[in-house]
């Protein structure tokens, strides 16, 4: 008996240690939180999936179980009007977004995972909606990934608007080998449309036969944070499988190549830096010339999901960083770039919850959703600041 269990322990070990990932550098440090402190700003919401402000002290948020909040001074509201949602284990009402003229035309857009024949199975929606007093009208469906699936995994549902364009991410729906590297079908995309849900005459796979015209770019696995990186520049990041998970830059125009069937393929799941949650392999391919690199991949997977890039002063030294929010590991990540390199990894909030989001508000302070904890204000102490750091 004795043999057969250190046999068994053998056989364990060695599998866990030829499965074992070595940290993608530069590593992770923890950072000193001396310099900050958290408010709490709300409570009560299980999955805080989007935030978007409308004011210093407004904001929607959604929670994946099918609410909206309007939350005002710390007290949430709930909002009524939205359509019919399939929650399961990822799906639910997903990402919010306050349109830039709110105030004129009253404009929100949101996403969910809905069903086209009203059962179980479902994907990835994007929704235009006038909002006021608490309720939601003039419900427009501007898209919807077809078709339905049974599967609970990867919907994405990220949104980000700029002056003139909606961009929103769909993953591949556990259909890795089909979805994503085909431009015909729904799934494993990045998507743009003009605000009023039309197609922009310039998007790149518009003249290609057969192509979905709404694609921005494909070959992704789960994206579930875009933001803005500047004029012409989105930066996304997706869940990887066992490691490989990704921040990859999309230019607004294709700079580097001429063909877009090469300058908007990410890869997946041809190119990848995982590996099978059991350990085996997928692909050997982990760079082609064929696809684009990721500006980063994290490995282990932290499993990424909010994420800004800070434009204001607020935080002394950390204006242009990005944080992402780790659902793995329960943290705030900061990271510096210099250039297009990643320099540095801070390690903030440890073990404080699954930060489910990251949001830089109107007033320049950090804003995070962790599940079944609350949304937190990341304020400064400017008593331990040191002083180097205030000049």
């Amino acid at each position: 008996m004795k043999k057969l269990t250190l046999k068994l322990y053998l056989i364990f070990f060695s599998i866990s240690f030829s499965c074992a990932q070595t940290e993608n550098p530069p590593r992770i440090e923890l950072g000193d939180e001396s310099y900050i402190y958290l408010e709490k700003i709300v409570d009560g919401i299980d999955i805080p999936w989007g935030i978007s402000f409308i004011d210093n002290n407004e904001f929607l948020v959604t929670d994946k179980k099918g609410v909206l909040y309007h939350v005002i001074n710390g007290k949430k509201i709930q909002v009524k009007g939205l359509p019919e949602i399939v929650v399961n284990r990822q799906g639910g009402l997903l990402d919010v977004k306050i349109d830039k003229d709110f105030e004129i035309n009253r404009n929100i857009y949101f996403t969910a995972s809905v069903s086209s024949r009203g059962n179980n199975e479902s994907n990835t929606a994007l929704y235009k909606a006038k909002y006021k007093d608490y309720n939601i009208s003039d419900l427009q469906l501007l898209y919807k990934a077809n078709p339905d699936s049974d599967q609970y995994r990867h919907y994405g549902g990220s949104i980000l608007l700029n002056e003139n364009h909606i961009y929103f991410t769909i993953g591949d729906r556990a259909n890795r080998d089909v979805l994503p590297q085909d431009l015909t079908k729904d799934g494993g995309k990045i998507y743009r449309l003009n605000l009023d849900g039309s197609i922009p005459s310039d998007n790149p796979f518009i003249d290609v036969d057969g192509a979905i015209d709404a694609i921005w770019s494909y070959g992704h696995r789960n994206p579930q944070g875009i933001i803005s990186g500047g004029p012409g520049v989105i930066i996304a990041h997706e869940h990887g499988p066992r490691g490989g998970d990704e921040i990859n830059i999309i230019q607004e125009r294709d700079s580097i190549r001429e063909m877009p069937l090469l300058s908007r393929n990410y890869g997946w799941p041809i190119v990848s830096n995982g590996i099978n949650y059991n350990g085996t392999k997928f692909t050997n391919i982990t760079a082609s010339e064929e696809t684009e690199p990721p500006l980063y991949y994290w490995t282990p997977s932290i499993a990424p999901s909010g994420m800004i890039m800070l434009k204001s002063d607020i935080y002394p030294k950390w204006t242009g960083n990005i944080f992402v929010g780790s659902l793995k590991f329960r943290y705030l990540e900061r990271i510096e770039l210099i250039g297009s390199y990643v320099h540095k990894r801070e390690k903030l909030l440890d073990r404080i919850g699954r930060v489910r989001q990251v949001v830089e508000g109107p007033d320049g302070y950090i804003y995070i959703g962790v599940e079944n904890k609350g949304i937190f204000k990341l304020i400064p102490s400017v008593v331990n600041i040191p002083k180097e750091s205030t000049e």
